[in-house]
């Protein structure tokens, strides 16, 4: 029974080796393409959530953000076109797999609220590929889409998550 209970114990010990269970916060910069190309210069993020390590390969979790699109400006002469500042709250669950203890690939699936006037957000998708830096640095390459009602949010962003782990 004792060795039984110290195997329990080794593997329940072990379990989390790669994974980054914590409180998660991150930073993230981008640039939009295809229907918001001439509309919006940068992408700026902001992001928290909760990651949960499952075992050692897998995370599950949710996670909320603040996303702003900084808008162009364009003068031709007299007239002058200024586009709106694009603002973005995701609200999503995340998944997270751990081929290895320094390389992870995983999105988040959720609902983007818009928060600026004329904007009611969408479904809001984010594949993402990250490595770690150290034991609780990752920096990420993700694609951010939201599907809005006539066109579609797409970002290229690169960002740095730090996990703050409570053990």
């Amino acid at each position: 029974m004792k060795r039984c209970l110290l195997v329990v114990l080794a593997v329940f010990l072990t379990s989390n080796s790669f994974s980054q269970e914590g409180l998660k916060l991150g930073l993230q910069a981008g640039l939009p393409f295809n229907d918001f190309n001439d509309a919006v210069s940068v992408v700026v993020g902001i992001e928290t959530g909760y990651m949960f390590g499952i075992n050692e390969f897998l995370d599950l979790g949710v996670s909320a953000g603040y996303l702003i699109g900084i808008p162009e400006t364009f003068q031709s002469g007299p007239i002058q076109l200024e586009y709106p500042t694009m603002q973005f709250l995701p609200l999503a669950a995340s998944v997270r797999i751990w081929p290895s203890n320094s390389f992870s690939f995983g999105g988040e699936v959720g609902q983007a609220i818009g928060l600026n006037e004329g904007n009611d957000g969408g479904f809001y998708y984010r594949p993402m590929l990250g490595y770690l830096m150290g034991p609780q640095t990752e920096i990420n390459l993700s694609f951010t889409a939201i599907n809005m009602d006539i066109v579609t949010w797409n970002t290229v962003t690169l960002g740095v998550i730090h996990t703050f782990s409570f053990d």
